[in-house]
């Protein structure tokens, strides 16, 4: 099969080109969609003005605004200089370990990420199982394993992001990994309006492992039951604080 590094990478997926008509309003949901998920994280630069632009498929005029609207925001830093760039300088905030009643999302927002997940996020496991890795991505995926792991709750979410954006990638398809980002993006709106709780955290580090295990060892039943595990406790939290 096709090497990662020749398939499908988490930043391709995100940074794609907008929609003509909102160019400037999709650049920055782009752009912020790849901070907030982790593709580029704390401190990491964003690719360089000209190939940003090539990527949204906008102008570099529009990628500037775009981009001035984002750090007035707070989002990212602009540095001039030889080892200048645009810099991310987002760091989500550790949540409350107490849970707090909510209010339920509108109109079945939640249901309807939470079904689009399930269809989606088991089929790339069992596609990345059914794959013959690479020691490059194998040894990738376990180091996202290990960094979602050890993570802190003020980076939790992010690790936890990027560990199932590599899972989506390693299935080799461009459009399912798109599709993993999206609802991925959605799911987070919600996660952050419940708090982290230290036993699910353990707990989901320990689904985590089930996944990249069975996905190391060739396993595509196995793999899609532990991401079809893994999802169905998070969508009980989210049920139970949101709904």
């Amino acid at each position: 099969m096709t090497p990662l590094a020749e398939a499908v990478a988490a930043t391709d997926a995100v940074l794609r080109p907008v929609k003509t008509g909102n160019a400037f309003e999709e650049a920055v949901e782009r752009i912020l969609q790849a901070i907030k998920l982790g593709v580029v994280g704390d401190g990491e630069r964003l690719p360089p003005e000209r190939e940003l632009a090539a990527r949204l498929n906008v102008s570099r005029v529009t990628l500037r605004e775009a981009i001035r609207a984002l750090q007035d925001a707070g989002f990212v830093v602009s540095r001039r200089g030889r080892y200048g760039g645009t810099f991310v300088t987002y760091r989500p905030l550790a949540r409350p370990t107490r849970p707090r009643r909510r209010s339920a999302p509108p109109g079945g927002a939640l249901e309807d990420a939470l079904a689009f997940r399930r269809v989606v996020e088991p089929g790339a496991a069992e596609l990345a199982a059914g794959r013959a890795l690479s020691s490059r991505e194998r040894a990738r995926l376990r180091s996202h394993l290990e960094e979602s792991s050890t993570a802190g709750l003020h980076s939790y979410r992010q690790t936890d992001s990027r560990l199932h954006l590599a899972v989506a990638e390693l299935a080799g398809s461009v459009s399912l990994l798109r599709a993993v980002a999206d609802v991925r993006v959605k799911v987070n709106d919600f996660l952050d309006a419940i708090p982290l709780l230290e036993p699910n955290l353990a707990h989901a580090n320990r689904q985590h492992r089930a996944i990249v295990e069975c996905i190391l060892a060739g396993d595509p039943g196995g793999a899609r039951k532990a991401m079809l595990d893994h999802l169905e406790g998070t969508a009980a939290l989210l049920r139970g604080f949101l709904a």
